[in-house]
C-alpha cells in the first residue's frame, strides 16, 4: 500500500502552510527528523530524503488531543465495539493524535490490577498516543495506596470519579468523594468527576418504568437536566472544600455549563469538558419512532431535547466558560443495545464522536461562527471561535491539562512531530458508512462539514492520508501523564501556603472541652500582640482580617464610648 513505508518514520518536510497554535498564526515550513520538530521558520531548505508535504492553502495544527474515550470497553456482559486498533484509526482520521482512555476496574478488583489489563490491550492494537486515567468506584485505605502508586509509577494523573451509576457500582457519596478529592491533591492528580444525582436518578428510572415507559425516551426522562446542573455544582464546592482540581465530566446542559462558569468565577479550580455529541446533535432523537434510531443516541448524562442546547454550549466553549471538548467515544452496535428493548436501563450506554469531534468542533464553532451582519443585528453569535481558539479547546488546553505541554498542543522546535494537515475549505458527509470507526450508526448522521484533515502526522509517522489509514497495528505509544502540572498545582500550592486554617490561643477555655488541646492541623497561631490595629487576628498571609469593616476610626475604640453622631445622623429611637 502506498505510504506504508513512510508511516514507519523518515525525515518530513511541510512546506508553506499556514501554522496555527492557540496564541499565533503564520505561515511558514516544518522541518521533522526522529519524531520531534526540529525547526519552523520560512524559506527552510528540506533535508536530504526528507517527504515533502505541500501544505500550501491549508492550515498546519497541533494533533488534537481527546481526553475522553472508551475503546473496547465491557459493560453489562457486551464490550463496546471500537477496540483499541479501529477506535485509534478513527481519532487518526480525525486529526486526533492522542487519546486518554478510561480504565474501569472491576467491582473489588485492584486499580493497579485493571491499570495492567488496560495496557495489555492497548499496547499491541493502538496506531496514535495514548495515556490512561482509571475509574475510582470504592474508597478504601488500598485504593489511597494504588492512586499514589499509579501517579508516581505509571503515569496516571487524573482519576474518575461517579456521582452516578449507583446500579453499576460505580456511585461515591459525598464524605467518600471528599477523601478521594483530598488525596487527589496529595498526590497531584486531577479529580474527573461524572456529575448526576445518582439516588434521584435511580428513582425516576423506576417511576418511568413502573409507568410503562421501558424505551429510550425513559433513559432522558429519568436524568433531567437539574439533577446534572446539582451534581456538577456540587462537585464543584468539593473541589473548593478540599483545595483540589476539578474535571467534569461531558457537560450535555446549559444548567451544568453555568453552575461551572459560576464556580469558576468564584474561584474555583475547575475544567468543563464540552463533547462531540453535545455540540452537533440533541436529544430529540429519543422520541424517534424507531427504537433503533433513539437508543443510539443514549449516553449519560443525556443529550438535551432543547435545540438550543448544542448553540448555547459552544457559546460556552468559545468564551473560555467550557474548556475543552472530547469525544467520550463509547461504541456499541444496535445489537448489543437490545439488551435494552424492553428497559431502557439495561441500554449499553455510548456515541460516536472521536473521529467526529474536530470537524464537528470546526463546523459548529468556526465556520458556522463566521457572522454576516444579519445575525449580528439579530444577537445570534453562537459558535463564534476562531482558529486559535479552535486549537486551544481541541490541542493546546487539553495539553496543559494533563501535563503534556509544550511538547504536545503546540507547533514548535522541540515539540513531538504530532502535526495534522487541515482543508478549512473541504466538505465531509458524516455516516455510518464511511467512518473508520466499527459502530453501525452515526449520531452524525448525514451532516456536511466544512474543514477535515487531509493529512495526519504522529509521532513523525504519516498516519492518514488520502482518505486511508496508514498506521500500523501497535505503532502508537503510551504517553505517561506526570502528576502535579503546574497549570493546575501551582495555584494550589499557593493557596495551601496563604490560606490555613487558624487557631485562637484562649487561656480560659473550659478544661473539658478540649479548647486548649493541640490541633490537629497545622494552624496559625495566634498571640493578643499579633492583631491589627482593627483587634483581630490577620489572615496567614499577614493582611487585614476579611471580616473587619474597611473603615477606621482615629479614636480608640470602648465598649463605653458613646458615639454622638452615629452613621445616618441622630435618632430618638432605641438603637
Amino acid at each position: 500500500m502506498p505510504g506504508v513505508e513512510q508511516s514507519s518514520g523518515g525525515s518530513l518536510f511541510i512546506k508553506g502552510g499556514q501554522i496555527v497554535n492557540d496564541d499565533s498564526i503564520f505561515t511558514s515550513d516544518i522541518i521533522v527528523e526522529d519524531g520531534t520538530i526540529k525547526q519552523v521558520g520560512p524559506n527552510l531548505q528540506p533535508p536530504a530524503g526528507a517527504r515533502v508535504l505541500d501544505a500550501a492553502g491549508k492550515m498546519v495544527l497541533p494533533g488534537g488531543i481527546d481526553t475522553h474515550t472508551h475503546f473496547q470497553l465491557p459493560f453489562a456482559g457486551a464490550t463496546s465495539v471500537d477496540d483499541f486498533l479501529s477506535g485509534s484509526k478513527a481519532a487518526l482520521a480525525g486529526g486526533t493524535t492522542t487519546v486518554i482512555d478510561t480504565v474501569f476496574p472491576n467491582v473489588g478488583e485492584s486499580l493497579l490490577a485493571a491499570y495492567e489489563r488496560w495496557r495489555s490491550w492497548a499496547d499491541n492494537k493502538i496506531t496514535c498516543n495514548f495515556g490512561l486515567s482509571v475509574v475510582v468506584s470504592a474508597w478504601s485505605d488500598r485504593t489511597k495506596e494504588e492512586m499514589a502508586q499509579l501517579a508516581k509509577e505509571k503515569g496516571v494523573n487524573s482519576f474518575v470519579f461517579h456521582m452516578a451509576n449507583k446500579a453499576q457500582g460505580y456511585m461515591l457519596r459525598d464524605d467518600a468523594l471528599f477523601q478521594a478529592f483530598s488525596h487527589c491533591k496529595h498526590i497531584g492528580a486531577l479529580a474527573r468527576v461524572h456529575a448526576e444525582n445518582g439516588d434521584v436518578v435511580q428513582e425516576l428510572q423506576q417511576q418511568m418504568l413502573s409507568l410503562g415507559i421501558t424505551g429510550p425516551e425513559g433513559h432522558l426522562q429519568a436524568r433531567p437536566e437539574d439533577l446534572e446542573a446539582e451534581a456538577t455544582n456540587r462537585a464543584c464546592v468539593l473541589g473548593k472544600a478540599t483545595n483540589c482540581p476539578i474535571y467534569i465530566l461531558h457537560v450535555m446542559s446549559k444548567g451544568s455549563a453555568q453552575a461551572i462558569a459560576k464556580n469558576r468565577k468564584k474561584g474555583t479550580i475547575v475544567f468543563g469538558e464540552a463533547t462531540a455529541a453535545g455540540l452537533g446533535t440533541d436529544g430529540t432523537h429519543y422520541f424517534n419512532n424507531c427504537w433503533r434510531h433513539a437508543a443510539c443516541h443514549v449516553t449519560s448524562p443525556p443529550l438535551r431535547p432543547d435545540s438550543s442546547t448544542p448553540g448555547a454550549l459552544m457559546d460556552m466553549l468559545a468564551s473560555g466558560e467550557l474548556y475543552l471538548a472530547a469525544s467520550n467515544h463509547r461504541t456499541f452496535s444496535s445489537e448489543q443495545r437490545s439488551a435494552g428493548g424492553s428497559d431502557f436501563t439495561k441500554i449499553p450506554n455510548g456515541t460516536n464522536g472521536v473521529e467526529e469531534r474536530m470537524a464537528i468542533v470546526w463546523e459548529k464553532g468556526v465556520h458556522n461562527g463566521k457572522m454576516d451582519a444579519m445575525r449580528f443585528v439579530a444577537g445570534v453569535h453562537n459558535g463564534k471561535m476562531d482558529a486559535m481558539r479552535f486549537v486551544a479547546v481541541t490541542s493546546s488546553n487539553p495539553a496543559k491539562l494533563f501535563n503534556l505541554y509544550p511538547k504536545k498542543g503546540r507547533i514548535a522546535a522541540g515539540a513531538d512531530a504530532d502535526i495534522v494537515v487541515w482543508d478549512p475549505s473541504a466538505k465531509q458527509k458524516l455516516s455510518s458508512k464511511t467512518h473508520m470507526s466499527a459502530a453501525d450508526m452515526n449520531i452524525f448522521e448525514g451532516q456536511t462539514c466544512h474543514g477535515l484533515p487531509i493529512i495526519t502526522v504522529c509521532g513523525g509517522r504519516v498516519a492518514f492520508e488520502g482518505g486511508k489509514s496508514l498506521a500500523a497495528s501497535g505503532s502508537g505509544k503510551f504517553v505517561a501523564l506526570p502528576p502535579h502540572c503546574p497549570h493546575l498545582f501551582s495555584v494550589i500550592h499557593q493557596r495551601e501556603r496563604v490560606c490555613l486554617p487558624e487557631k485562637v490561643q484562649r487561656t480560659d477555655a473550659p478544661a473539658g472541652g478540649g479548647g486548649g488541646g493541640e490541633s490537629r492541623i497545622a494552624a496559625k497561631q495566634v498571640t493578643q500582640q499579633n492583631t491589627t490595629s482593627y483587634g483581630r487576628p490577620p489572615t496567614s498571609a499577614g493582611t487585614r482580617n476579611q471580616f473587619d469593616s474597611s473603615v477606621e476610626d482615629s479614636r480608640s475604640a470602648r465598649a463605653s464610648t458613646k458615639i454622638s453622631q452615629p452613621p445616618g445622623g441622630k435618632t430618638s429611637g432605641l438603637w
